[in-house]
């Protein structure tokens, strides 16, 4: 996937959703991974001509792990000119060694999201970005099927009151399949994960489950995401149902 086609893709999305406002300040999660160098790239490139004006910042919350590389995305961040914050945390030596969490995953994403939040509004920082891509959306939904009982799934922005910012999801319209394309034609510096559980979680179960109902039935994932977007979840916004 060139540049040009990933910025349709976020243009879409953004417009569909009236993601961005003028003056909006966009703390950038980065976790190193493809999903969030692509968004860094998305943002950064939408800003330069879309015609509402807003600010990104780079933020990285670094769990502890040794080995975690990140001159990588800090020598990215220079070339685009983004601000970029690592925020040093022990959350993986908290959950690993002293608690010895057998399902680490849920909160491991809930200390992650508060350090970053927290550092989101120590910048300033009215809106958040999460890299989640076309098939992260339809995995959760899967999730939920399976797991909750229910149908639901990430919604294109979410207005979290405690913190009093707006989650936005601007690759929502991304296939994986376009991101891996990105990765390789950009050679985007990516950070292996360092964590024990990367790769043994349900999300890679619904992920492998996904890949296996395409191969089997294709265009499986494409009617999925129909059925999101367009189905009655609670809370979920209309297109161009009003502004944040």
């Amino acid at each position: 996937m060139k540049l040009q086609r990933l910025l349709s893709y976020t243009r879409r999305a953004v417009d569909d959703y009236h993601m961005i406002e003028d003056g909006d300040r966009i703390a950038v999660g980065i976790s190193g991974g493809k999903d969030s160098l692509t968004l860094l790239y998305a943002l950064h490139g939408l800003k330069r001509f879309y015609p509402k004006k807003f600010e990104i910042e780079a933020i990285t919350v670094d769990l502890g792990f040794p080995g975690f590389d990140l001159s990588g995305v800090n020598n990215l961040c220079e070339e685009l000119n983004v601000p970029y914050t690592v925020v040093p945390t022990q959350i993986g030596e908290i959950i690993f060694k002293e608690r010895k969490e057998s399902n680490p995953c849920s909160l491991c994403a809930k200390m992650r999201k508060g350090a970053f939040n927290e550092k989101a509004k120590a910048l300033d920082c009215n809106k958040i970005a999460y890299a989640h891509h076309r098939d992260d959306i339809v995995e959760t939904m899967l999730l939920s099927l399976i797991f909750e009982s229910r149908f639901h799934s990430f919604s294109p922005y979410t207005y979290l009151d405690r913190m009093d910012v707006t989650v936005i999801r601007p690759l929502m319209y991304v296939p994986e399949a376009d991101v891996i394309g990105f990765r390789n034609l950009m050679q985007l510096p990516v950070c292996k994960s360092p964590c024990p559980a990367d790769g043994y979680t349900k999300r890679q179960y619904a992920k492998d489950l996904l890949k296996q109902l395409n191969e089997d039935h294709p265009g499986t994932t494409d009617r999925m995401f129909s059925a999101v977007i367009n189905g009655t979840i609670p809370g979920w916004p209309q297109k161009g149902g009003g502004r944040l």
